[in-house]
This record gives C-alpha cells, sequence and structure tokens, in this order.
C-alpha cells in the first residue's frame, strides 16, 4: 500500500493528520503538484481527476478523496482509535457532522482560496489547468459562509470539548482545516464566537496536527 501526497495541501494534510492519531506508518511517495507532476504518467491514468491525495492498494486500485482514504484506513486499523464512530448511532452522527463542515465551509473556503490567490489563476477548479476566470463574488460568498458556520456551531460547543462531543472524531480533522484556511485568509475569528475559538486553541495542540 502506498499514499501519494503534496505535504503542504490541505487535503494532504488532513490524511496525515488521521494517519498521526491512528499511528499508522504508511509507505508515501510526494508528488509536486505545483509542477503539476500529478498530470504526468503514470500519475494521471492511475488518478484521472488528478487530485492529491490518494492511496494505492496492494492490488492496484486506487482510493482517492480524503475521507474515503481515512475511512478506508479506519476499516483496515479499527479501533485503535475509532475516529469514524464505533457504534451505529456513533457513526452517523460523526458523518452528519464532517458533512456540515465540508459542505458548509471547507469548500467554500477552498474555492474562496482558489479564487483569490494569483497562483490559482489558471486552476480554479482541483485537478485541472484552464482558462475558468477567478471571480471575487466567490471569494466574498465563501467569507460569508464561514461566518454563518461558525454562528451555527458556537452554542453547540458550549458543553462539547469537540464538535461530535467528549472524543476527538474525523470531524475534528476537518474543522482544523478550516482554521488553517482561515489563517491563509487573515481571517480573524470573531471573540463572540467564543466557543469556536476553544475548540481551535484545542485542535491547535493536539500531536497529530505537528507536521514534520
Amino acid at each position: 500500500m502506498k499514499l501519494y501526497n503534496f505535504s503542504l495541501a490541505p487535503n494532504g494534510q488532513r490524511v496525515q493528520a488521521f494517519l498521526n492519531e491512528k499511528k499508522i506508518t504508511l509507505e508515501t511517495r510526494q508528488i509536486n503538484v505545483r509542477d503539476g507532476e500529478q498530470f504526468k504518467e503514470p500519475f494521471k491514468s492511475m488518478n484521472p481527476f488528478n487530485c492529491i491525495p490518494f492511496l494505492e492498494l496492494d492490488d492496484g486500485t486506487i482510493i482517492s478523496e480524503s475521507i474515503s482514504i481515512c475511512r478506508y484506513l479506519e476499516e483496515e486499523h479499527f479501533p485503535n482509535p475509532s475516529l469514524f464512530g464505533n457504534n451505529p448511532q456513533n457513526k452517523a452522527y460523526i458523518d452528519m457532522w464532517n458533512r456540515r463542515l465540508e459542505l458548509d465551509c471547507l469548500t467554500p473556503l477552498g474555492f474562496a482560496l482558489r479564487n483569490k490567490v494569483s497562483m490559482f489563476a489558471d486552476r480554479v477548479l482541483a485537478g485541472t489547468r484552464n482558462d475558468i476566470k477567478q471571480s471575487p463574488d466567490v471569494v466574498e460568498r465563501g467569507m460569508q459562509m464561514t461566518n454563518l458556520l461558525f454562528e451555527r456551531i458556537n452554542p453547540c460547543l458550549e458543553k462539547n470539548e469537540f464538535i461530535c462531543g467528549d472524543n476527538f472524531s474525523v470531524a475534528d480533522i476537518t474543522g482544523h482545516s478550516i482554521f488553517l484556511y482561515c489563517e491563509r485568509f487573515k481571517f480573524e475569528i470573531p471573540t463572540k464566537f467564543e466557543n469556536v475559538l476553544k475548540w481551535k486553541s484545542k485542535l491547535y495542540e493536539r500531536e497529530c496536527f505537528k507536521y514534520e
């Protein structure tokens, strides 16, 4: 089994944090996406969506998408500890929160970054090189959705240590990525979201997010 990754990519860091938390060691090949290495063979044929990271299994099967990779590794190394839940209710609850964070904030922030930073001028959509134009409206919408998400989750975090309760989960890894995006945008989280800021501080102290 081999992981193809780019350590500076947000989704690559999500998988690495998952590996760190589960204490899983994988053979890893770094792909320089800034130089477009993912569009060259054999990587282009292995993963036609041209996104990082992706996992090659021993039988040649390719699994891409960071959460799909993590879900596979969860099943292979269960529980040790469980990051996706250990019963039907808990699994559904963690999945619900992870989807909320991804759909309502992480994905919009990703599009916002690609529509703002000049190095993404020809790659507004991940895994592409094309002439789709950057749009300031997408950037503004991403920031608006981030504020809305923080407003929604702040009350939920009042009694919770983590986003799903007392136990750290894959949804917290998604939350950490959101905070990293906020840093890249120099977006200061309003102090009125006190519980969100406490959650952020707790995540930043966690060993799994201390990448090499």
